[in-house]
């Protein structure tokens, strides 16, 4: 344990919380030291993967918090959860707190573009270009429900499966003994 030696960022993030820069403080603090991004369409997909995620026998839900349906005041969208997590070694379990954050396509590309122009920049009139930010953010949210709903108004329509009921079908056929 001795060994091993924090990342950049994360003596920052210690620093900045005025705790000790120790292998032990990182691992009793911090919740991010490993991350998953989950990329999907819509937005029912967010809370479709957040159900089977935390119904997992072997993980946890640590936290989660939703600013889908509370976005954070620049307009930021994606849940996230901090799951406790198995990691396998040779001679032993250790349980690691992993932080997954599931959005769709349009949060994804927001918040991209939202860290690139304003962590990357400071511009005078900032305050302008943080509300033009939000804008586009409650525009990409309302975007988001017009999909999902022409989604489910055509599945109805038809009288077609869901998505969720194409996969699960497709995944039936290939469940099938290989001799």
């Amino acid at each position: 344990e001795s060994r091993l030696k924090p990342l950049p960022s994360t003596i920052e993030k210690l620093k900045r919380r005025q705790l000790p820069v120790t292998i032990r403080s990182v691992r009793e603090n911090l919740t991010d030291m490993a991350g998953v991004r989950v990329v999907c369409n819509y937005i029912e997909d967010i809370y479709e993967i957040a159900r089977m995620l935390t119904n997992q026998s072997d993980i946890k839900l640590l936290r989660m918090s939703d600013y889908i349906r509370e976005p954070k005041p620049n307009g930021y969208r994606s849940l996230h959860l901090v799951m406790d997590v198995p990691v396998f070694m040779s001679d032993r379990t250790e349980h690691v707190p992993v932080e997954i954050q599931i959005r769709t396509i349009a949060m994804d590309f927001w918040a991209s573009l939202e860290h690139q122009i304003k962590y990357k920049r400071s511009i005078p009139g900032q305050q302008e270009v943080v509300d033009r930010l939000r804008g586009c953010a409650d525009v990409i949210a309302r975007t988001d429900e017009e999909m999902l709903a022409l989604r489910q108004k055509i599945e109805k329509a038809e009288n077609l499966p869901s998505e969720e009921e194409e996969l699960f079908e497709k995944l039936r056929k290939l469940d099938i003994q290989i001799v």
